[in-house]
């Protein structure tokens, strides 16, 4: 495709994103002049030919001064296309088309048509400059999430605070973050508290509150509070650049149907230049009549280019990876748009993805004291422990450490702990424990992990931890059932009795529980043949995973660096119905490519019919296809409206 040349060179340079611009904007100039320019000059020529008596070759030279100002590059590329032995191209199809309408001139008896040729080459400008702009909107509505790239850092140096590019702080500096500041670099908070808006990063329009100890990601918007930051990336590995660079290159892994494009120029061209051939010689044996055969067969030429599929396809995945992410999910290559809109069956890992992945408090069953005192007991004797449960009993206790004199802390290893509390001896853990200081203890019918507390080898109740259920995870399922995916399925480490009560809960078709990483890439393989399997997990032992799928999916992996290299499609909040909602864009996305293949591809019979047969001039083939190019490249631009 001609475009190639033109939008990768910048891509070399570092401050890429708005080297871009520039260039796509002064392109689109250039053209406009272009084209306004050339059609002065074909209307002035039109009317001087039709007021003067000249010569033939007058006449051309007059009419090569616009196609060549509208042609050159078409012509250029096209010569190097043939040099470079790559295919015949759309650009030498618009060359043979238009020289040859110029040489018509010269057949004996014939109607000169410079005119026309100098109306294809402007036309086929027109539909490249639509292009263009097309093009170019949809790089904005990428670009506006190429804002996320801060021009500047304050970071302190010797006490005092120095503006730098964010590219030559270093890793472990101290940065300040002012209110209204975008986040520079990746890194942890060290003073202060602030909300920040994420929206850039995740498509999460509630503003995210941090304090100290916090992580910030770049490109996040610092609202409230001063914020000062140890930075934990360099610049080019920070999450903005790494969401730039996905973004960026989403492009080169095209899809199979934006090969489509390229195998159909390799293939077709050189059929129609075999059948104008054909059309111009034998016609003209039969006939003698070689002036009108000739440009019938020019006539096929003009109107076999393919302009409108070359422009549109390609245009609409552009739009739909615009707008996806937009709503916060990245894909990373139209290749995967592809894969999406195939999917049947999606593969949840559980913790982290479906579940909060943080353990929480949710029931507490006293015996004879009251809750807060259950808690109280609870939290103090697993002060210092640091295993997530009584990192949860802590929070859901958050009293400071009030005037209980605690002493002789023991820790029995998979049972629990025992201490003494104001006297007391107190034991918090399982049943095991339970039976070990001789209190009666009954179970829960509560599922989840849960602590018995006694006190002097007297029960006094139990308090219920389990890690939660992100909201939407139900609507999730059901969102994706909507969208006729034939099975949805739940791995898990947990136990069974806990994977089975989520899988109730959330209304997943399959679950496994009790499974250890490597288990969970065999159950994918497993799978793998019903249907095209998309496995969706929260990336931190995903990766192996997500690398086997058909498609992997990545939750909230703005952290997990491991992920976001394995994943093909990446959603950037914590949010597993953005699941459902990119397999919806991806497939009006495709959608709407196959629309614009099969209606380019109907008129252009149309037209190719008419013209063998005579009855469409070059006039009216240009028209009609500089006519499909235009509605195509609208129709592209829906995909933008994910």
């Amino acid at each position: 495709m001609a475009h190639e040349h033109h939008h990768h060179h910048g891509c070399e340079c570092e401050e890429h994103g708005h080297h871009h611009h520039h260039h796509e904007e002064h392109n689109i100039k250039e053209s406009v002049i272009k084209i306004v320019l050339a059609t002065v000059l074909l209307a002035a020529a039109f009317y001087i030919e039709c007021i003067t008596d000249w010569k033939m070759w007058q006449y051309l030279l007059m009419y090569m001064i616009p196609y060549l100002i509208v042609g050159w590059d078409t012509l250029k590329e096209a010569g190097e296309a043939i040099i470079h032995g790559r295919a015949m191209d759309e650009n030498f199809l618009m060359s043979v088309a238009t020289i040859g309408a110029l040489a018509i001139g010269f057949l004996p008896d014939s109607e000169a048509e410079f005119p026309e040729a100098v109306f294809v080459m402007l036309f086929f400008q027109i539909g490249e400059l639509f292009e263009g702009i097309a093009e170019g909107r949809s790089r904005k509505s990428i670009a506006h999430l190429m804002d996320i790239r801060p021009d500047s850092a304050s970071v302190l140096r010797d006490g005092k605070l120095q503006t730098v590019r964010p590219e030559e702080v270093h890793v472990g500096e101290t940065i300040v973050i002012r209110p209204g500041e975008r986040v520079p670099l990746d890194g942890f908070i060290l003073e202060g508290e602030s909300s920040l808006d994420t929206v850039a990063l995740t498509g999460e329009s509630v503003p995210r509150d941090v304090k100290v100890a916090d992580e910030v990601l770049s490109g996040c918007v610092n609202l409230t509070g001063v914020l000062t930051v140890r930075t934990v990336r360099v610049a080019g590995e920070s999450t903005a650049s790494k969401i730039l660079e996905l973004v960026e290159h989403a492009a080169d892994n095209k899809s199979r149907s934006e090969n489509f494009i390229t195998k159909f120029a390799r293939i077709y061209t050189p059929i129609v230049v075999g059948l104008a051939v054909l059309l111009a010689i034998v016609p003209s044996l039969i006939t003698g009549n070689w002036a009108d055969w000739t440009y019938r067969a020019l006539l096929f030429l003009v109107v076999s280019c393919p302009c409108a599929l070359v422009i549109s396809v390609p245009l609409a995945f552009f739009g739909g990876i615009g707008g996806a992410s937009r709503k916060g999910i990245l894909i990373k290559g139209a290749a995967y748009m592809d894969t999406l809109s195939k999917v049947r069956t999606v593969v949840f890992d559980k913790t982290g993805t479906l579940t909060e992945g943080v353990f929480k408090v949710t029931a507490v069953h006293p015996e004879t004291l009251d809750e807060q005192e259950l808690l109280h007991l609870a939290a103090h004797v697993e002060r210092h422990s640091t295993h997530p449960i009584a990192a949860a009993l802590r929070e859901a206790y958050p009293g400071e450490q009030d005037d209980c004199t605690i002493s002789d802390i023991k820790e029995y290893a998979g049972h629990g702990l025992t201490a003494s509390v104001n006297g007391k001896s107190v034991a918090v853990g399982n049943g095991a424990l339970m039976d070990q200081v001789g209190a009666q203890w009954h179970p829960c019918e509560l599922k989840g992990t849960v602590v018995h507390v006694a006190v002097d080898g007297t029960y006094e109740g139990h308090i219920v931890i389990s890690d939660r259920l992100k909201q939407d995870s139900e609507a999730a399922i059901s969102a994706l059932r909507e969208a006729g995916i034939r099975k949805s399925v739940m791995l898990t480490g947990d136990q069974k009795d806990i994977a089975a009560s989520v899988a109730a809960a959330l209304g997943v078709d399959e679950y496994r529980a009790e499974m250890l990483p490597a288990d969970k890439v065999q159950a994918v393989e497993n799978l793998l043949g019903e249907g095209t399997l998309a496995f969706v997990g929260d990336g931190i032992n995903d990766a192996p995973v997500l690398a086997r799928a058909d498609l992997g999916i990545a939750m909230g992996a703005l952290g997990s660096d491991a992920a976001i290299e394995a994943a093909d499609v990446v959603l950037m909040d914590d949010k597993p119905s953005k699941v459902a909602l990119a397999i919806r864009i991806a497939r009006r996305t495709i959608h709407i490519a196959q629309e614009n293949i099969w209606f380019a591809i109907g008129v252009k019979l149309l037209v190719l019919v008419l013209a063998a047969a005579g009855v469409a001039n070059l006039g009216a083939a240009v028209f009609a296809d500089v006519g499909v190019t235009v509605l195509a490249v609208f129709n592209s631009m829906r995909a933008l409206k994910a």
